[in-house]
């Protein structure tokens, strides 16, 4: 099973039952969910999440409760301007220049445009946490998206630049999280995970989890192998629970030119000036 086959298993998964949410149809996107919120509850519930003073997080409808709980507890949030297009192509959502009452308007696809700081690569400090979408993902850190590719050259950039880290974490235990009454403080958690970790988590419903009890997928171990390009996932958020994942999975730790067509390159300016000379 190809990763374009998983896609189409999870989204008609979605489509046939009741568990999508707007936007519709749930087809070639990162796909909306019930129980979004929730899944956002227990990612805030982390050590990880209070750990982090600077996260990157996707745009997408999903992920838009991780957005507002983000400059809710006073966090910095980037997210990556659509396709690339702009030389700076990172919004930078600062929650000292938004007030309180305004954060519902400035995480939505549209407000993060108006109220987001066009900012460089070189200007994004290092990130803490990523919070990507998936559209399927397995318990082993294997993350599918919906196929543009986007969110691992996002990786890629900012990898070169030393502003994510290039270790996937594996510590100890695979599943479950503290609970909520026993988190470490920020500057514990950091001293504890090592300055140079960035996590890499996502929130999905288990529909997406393609080796799990739900899953859409009918062998569950006939599932493709990451590319060299993926970005694994540390942690994998539900509703129902969250699974540190303790990836096997290498990390990429800058962009793989080979795999980049001159036409691509000329679309995205933050690819064009950083790029190899063309033989």
């Amino acid at each position: 099973m190809d990763k374009q086959a998983v896609r189409e298993a999870v989204w008609d998964a979605f489509e046939a039952g009741d568990q999508a949410r707007f936007p519709f149809p749930p087809h070639d996107r990162i796909p909306n969910f019930a129980g979004a919120d929730a899944a956002c509850e227990r990612l805030t519930a982390t050590d990880e999440w209070a750990g982090a003073e600077t996260l990157k997080c996707n745009p997408d409808a999903p992920q838009l409760p991780v957005r507002r709980a983000a400059l809710r507890a006073g966090k910095t949030v980037y997210v990556a301007q659509p396709r690339l297009r702009d030389p700076d192509p990172f919004l930078r959502l600062d929650p000292a220049e938004i007030p309180p009452e305004e954060i519902d308007d400035a995480t939505t696809v549209s407000g993060i445009s108006e109220y987001g700081t066009p900012v460089g690569p070189g200007d994004v400090p290092r990130v803490d946490l990523v919070v990507a979408g998936s559209v399927g993902v397995t318990t082993d850190g294997a993350r599918i998206g919906k196929g543009e590719g986007y969110s691992d050259l996002e990786w890629g950039v900012l990898s070169e630049l030393d502003a994510v880290g290039s270790e996937a974490q594996r510590a100890s235990g695979s599943e479950g999280q503290r609970p909520s009454g026993d988190r470490a403080s920020p500057g514990e958690s950091r001293t504890q995970s090592g300055d140079a970790d960035t996590t890499v988590a996502t929130t999905v419903h288990e529909l997406s989890v393609i080796d799990g009890p739900d899953s859409p997928v009918a062998d569950g171990a006939d599932r493709p192998e990451p590319d060299a390009h993926d970005v694994p996932l540390d942690l994998i958020v539900t509703p129902e629970r969250t699974v540190r994942t303790e990836t096997p999975y290498d990390r990429p730790s800058g962009i793989d030119w080979t795999a980049l067509d001159p036409e691509r390159l000329d679309e995205i300016p933050v690819l064009a000036e950083r790029a190899p000379e063309r033989g």
